[in-house]
């Protein structure tokens, strides 16, 4: 953690003669939220979604040790990005709390077993996803002033899909299971990236830089 340069200013006379007052603290929660309504984290969440599905694509031949440290790493990332994503709303930020909290469980669960069999690693995966994508769309369904609601909307339905998929159709082999989960990551990042540009769109068109608002996209 960096700490201002210098000494700090002394409460004597010759501050109170020129009339100087400490500068406010800042409160790490504001901060927090001021980097959730940004745009761009909303843009960087869905690469960590988009860059691992790539990844999986390209290299079907992984083997299940790597794929579980690259879920891993990827649930873990996507629970910090939602963690602090939480504090840039006003409305109920229970949900979203679970929701990094299951993310963040799951990647440990990844990393903590990665030699661990097929199923399970599809059963983490599959859990986050169908639970993720429930509590994103009872947000956009009960925030009505939510802007592009229906991408949102649209986004979660996806990641409820792909649950069930991976949960219903459990894979035979790390290669099959390598595609199903690559196939996945990537329509889902490609989702997010449209929530995250359909965001700034927004930002633009209400002539605010994306650190000021506070009804940004629960996803």
């Amino acid at each position: 953690m960096s700490t201002p340069q210098g000494s700090a200013p002394r409460a004597g006379p010759e501050n109170r003669v020129s009339g100087a007052s400490p500068a406010p603290a800042v409160d790490p929660a504001d901060r927090l939220a001021r980097l959730g309504r940004s745009w761009l984290w909303l843009l960087g969440a869905a690469m960590v979604t988009l860059v691992p599905g790539i990844l999986a694509l390209v290299w079907p031949d992984v083997t299940l040790h790597v794929l579980a440290v690259l879920i891993g790493v990827y649930l873990l990332l996507t629970g910090v990005f939602r963690f602090v994503t939480v504090f840039g709303r006003d409305s109920d930020r229970m949900p979203g709390l679970i929701v990094a909290v299951l993310c963040v469980l799951g990647g440990v669960l990844c990393l903590r077993n990665p030699l661990q069999t097929i199923a399970a690693l599809s059963l983490i995966v599959g859990a986050v996803w169908l639970v993720s994508g429930i509590v994103t769309l009872y947000t956009a369904i009960a925030t009505k002033d939510m802007p592009h609601r229906g991408i949102v909307m649209a986004v979660a339905a996806l990641g409820i899909v792909a649950g069930i998929v991976v949960l219903a159709l459990p894979a035979a082999s790390a290669r099959a299971l390598t595609r199903l989960l690559g196939l996945w990551l990537v329509l889902l990042g490609l989702a997010e990236t449209a929530v995250a540009l359909a965001w700034r769109s927004a930002l633009r068109r209400a002539g605010i830089t994306g650190h000021t608002t506070s009804d940004r996209p629960a996803v």
